[in-house]
């Protein structure tokens, strides 16, 4: 048995929005409050985060996390790797295993080199791993294969850990990268609005993959201030959920 924890379930501005007065901002739904999009995954001992946007702190605080022994990327966008100083609390005396593409190593080694083979205290130490896309291999106690999707123009990582899926600021899925979707136990999908963006799938075009792919449940992640948790979820059909942010799932595998 694993599980899943949301930390976040919001796009880059988070949610309520700086300065916006909408519904959705000004919602008493604690399920509209949303941080930037992350989440955590547990099993047998071992905790697995994926992404670490610019609230990671606060994130950790509030799911009282007290280890991490991994970490993947999905890219190197600000609102899901901004928060990567903050992991120097689980790694400022050992070395974390982080994972991710050959681009954003890159920009990991640009933007916060002192994060790569460093000695000193008080900063985090991070072994940084390239993955090859659609090689299986493990991490801890699950199987993982890096997934490329597509994020408007930009080619990024989705992931498959065991039989879940994790698939956030999709535009695309490659035909491609369909076959290793297949069988799935739980897809997790942003859906940022109703009507269509560049870099991002729309409520329909996350429901279309999810019909597609047919996994026994899916939950939208991603979400923007148009879309309101209770009234998106009451628009939902059956095996279709909207994540927010402490949710914590389990599964079978």
């Amino acid at each position: 048995m694993s599980s899943l924890t949301f930390l976040g379930t919001g796009t880059s501005h988070g949610i309520p929005v700086i300065g916006c007065g909408c519904d959705v901002c000004t919602s008493t739904d604690e399920r509209d409050r949303r941080y930037r999009s992350s989440v955590l995954l547990r099993k047998e001992g071992y905790t697995l985060l994926i992404d670490s946007g610019p609230e990671f702190r606060l994130q950790a605080i509030r799911s009282e996390l007290k280890s991490l022994d991994g970490v993947l990327y999905t890219h190197d966008h600000s609102d899901h790797f901004n928060g990567i100083d903050d992991l120097r609390v689980f790694c400022n005396k050992r070395h974390l295993p982080v994972y991710t593409s050959a681009q954003v190593k890159s920009s990991i080694e640009q933007r916060f080199p002192y994060v790569i083979n460093g000695t000193a205290m008080g900063i985090p130490h991070l072994d940084v791993a390239v993955l090859s896309p659609y090689e299986e291999g493990p991490v801890g106690p699950f199987s993982v294969t890096a997934i490329p999707i597509i994020h408007g123009r930009k080619t990024i990582y989705g992931y498959r850990i065991d039989n879940t899926a994790y698939l956030t600021d999709c535009s695309e899925v490659p035909p491609e990268s369909l076959p290793y979707l297949q069988n799935l136990e739980v897809l997790v999908v942003g859906a940022l609005r109703d009507w269509p963006h560049p870099n991002h799938y729309s409520v329909f075009e996350a429901t279309a993959l999810g019909d597609l792919l047919a996994p026994e449940r899916v939950y939208f992640t991603h979400l923007s201030h148009h879309l309101g948790h209770a009234q998106l979820e009451a628009r939902l059909k059956s095996g279709f959920f909207v994540a927010y942010d402490q949710l914590t799932i389990t599964m079978k595998d």
